[in-house]
């Protein structure tokens, strides 16, 4: 049967279940800390358990936005292939 390799130089990330918890972790807490503050900024503070449809959506794209840019943050400062920024992930 022939082999399958990746072009280039890929590199294996090989995960365990210490470090699938760690970057399992560190998203699920900076997703939460990022969707708290795209509803406050969506709907303000004094409102946010009040938030309209549109608001709602505004949130959802704010905290898309703020995951992105992490992820990107991730790759220039950590590990080039993982969207972590918990080293070894």
């Amino acid at each position: 049967m022939p082999e399958f390799t990746l072009p280039g130089e890929a590199e294996t990330v090989i995960k365990t279940a210490k470090t699938y918890a760690r970057d399992l972790a560190e998203r699920t807490l900076a997703t939460a800390v990022v969707a708290a503050g795209g509803i406050a900024v969506a709907a303000g503070p004094a409102d946010m358990f009040h938030a309209s449809f549109w608001q709602t959506m505004g949130a959802a794209g704010i905290t898309a936005a703020g995951t992105l840019v992490k992820g990107m943050l991730a790759r220039a400062f950590g590990e080039k292939n993982s969207a972590s920024l918990v080293k070894g992930v």
